[in-house]
């Protein structure tokens, strides 16, 4: 299987000397099956990169190779995709499966964190989002020094050097705005923004009036660093880790915090536990959908013996007990039609139910306990639902029938809405 991977702004001419070389070394391999299952793979990837006169903007992703289906049966495939956003690796591997890793780094954090990197010789911004790196503007800028010549002039000299020192200040603050601020919404576009310098300008900019107060707000902490420039914005991402972290954390906290107040309340706005919450998800009545990033639950849809569906929701341990694959009413077994894991389900219909899903870990002491005591998945509900009566009307908290769920889809179309 070959995995090809190319950041923005490489050559697709490289990436095809590239796989011309592979073609040549794999052609060297003894074993006649694997030589030619390379081989084939090779040459699908090369008949991928014809469509690309150049790498997309956001990077370009290949894998291609020979696949077992469910059946058991051979099958050969060719993805070839833009990534949804800029990746920042260069792979190639030809292994026994495919290497997505540099994905699933794509996917960890969609949070935007700010950089103004500010010294003597001038000024960076720059945008940092995963593990990608963006400089969105920089300029350089010539102040007068210090020195103790001019006579009579010094304090004229002197009041010189201030005032472009202020023209500078203000330059900053006006690019940080146009970097940072959305012309559409006038909200700032970053999770947290973070100041570094060599010298006190960083002080400076913060303590100025000519700030915007919706940046201001979000700077989350201030760094010394020993260059300005593009060097000086790679020690400053370096430096900054625990506070870029910790911004994550503290809205975590946030958003579980609110749960646990509408549960102490007794609002009934919210909803926990797989049934609840899906059924909830169902009714359309979820404003935030709040799931564990490790959640280990599966949806399982069967089939009835007159062709109905039946999806249930089981942790492993439940999936190896033989009961939860008959039918509750008539004790028949259950053909198995698919498993997918509920937050991949989650995250591909979440949208469609009007809900925002929000992943969190169990690294701070509210995800912890929300995690441990209510199964790592809840909501907050946009008004307020009687959620025990609604479990209490269910035949059954393991599973939904898919046919009734398309009968009130229809309804819904018909003019009745939630």
């Amino acid at each position: 299987m070959i995995s090809l991977v190319r950041r923005p702004g490489d050559q697709i001419a490289e990436a095809n000397r590239l796989l011309v070389k592979e073609y040549g070394t794999a052609s060297n391999i003894k074993s006649h099956v694997n030589r030619l299952s390379v081989l084939s793979a090779i040459t699908s990837a090369q008949q991928c990169l014809k469509h690309y006169p150049r790498t997309p903007k956001n990077g370009l992703v290949v894998f291609c190779g020979t696949i077992l289906t469910d059946e058991g049966k051979e099958k050969k495939v060719g993805i070839h995709f833009e990534p949804f956003k800029p990746i920042n690796t260069t792979l190639y591997m030809c292994d026994n499966k495919f290497h997505v890793d540099a994905l699933q780094e794509l996917l960890e954090n969609d949070s935007s964190f700010g950089f103004i990197i500010i010294d003597g010789n001038g000024c960076l911004f720059g945008r940092v989002t995963g593990n990608t790196r963006e400089i969105i503007t920089q300029f350089t800028v010539d102040l007068p020094k210090k020195h103790g010549r001019g006579g009579q002039s010094a304090a004229r000299f002197g009041r010189i050097r201030m005032e472009k020192r202020q023209h500078y200040v203000r330059k900053v603050t006006e690019h940080a705005v146009s970097s940072f601020i959305s012309s559409s919404t006038n909200m700032v576009t970053e999770t947290g923004i973070v100041v570094a310098g060599s010298a006190e300008f960083k002080h400076e900019l913060q303590k100025s009036d000519l700030l915007d107060p919706r940046i201001r707000a979000k700077i989350i902490d201030t760094i010394d660093v020993s260059y300005g420039g593009v060097n000086g914005f790679d020690q400053a991402i370096t430096l900054s880790q625990a506070a870029l972290s910790n911004v994550k954390l503290v809205q975590e906290s946030k958003l579980i915090g609110k749960f646990f107040d509408e549960l102490a309340l007794d609002t009934g706005k919210y909803a926990y536990g797989v049934q609840s919450t899906l059924k909830a998800l169902d009714m359309r009545v979820i404003e935030t959908l709040i799931v564990w990033e490790n959640l280990d639950v599966n949806r399982v849809v069967l089939h009835r013996p007159d062709g109905t569906e039946v999806e249930r929701f089981l942790t492993p341990t439940e999936e190896a007990d033989r009961s939860n694959y008959l039918d509750s009413e008539t004790g028949v077994e259950l053909e198995f039609q698919e498993r997918m894991p509920l937050l991949e389900w989650l995250a591909e219909v979440y949208k469609e139910k009007g809900a925002q899903l929000e992943l969190i870990t169990d690294c701070s002491t509210l995800g912890s306990q929300f995690v441990k005591g209510f199964g790592g998945i809840g909501a907050l509900l946009r008004y307020k639902m009687d959620m025990a009566q609604l479990d209490e009307n269910e035949d059954n908290d393991m599973y939904y029938d898919l046919d009734e769920e398309v009968e009130e889809d229809n309804e819904d179309e018909d003019g009745y809405f939630f």
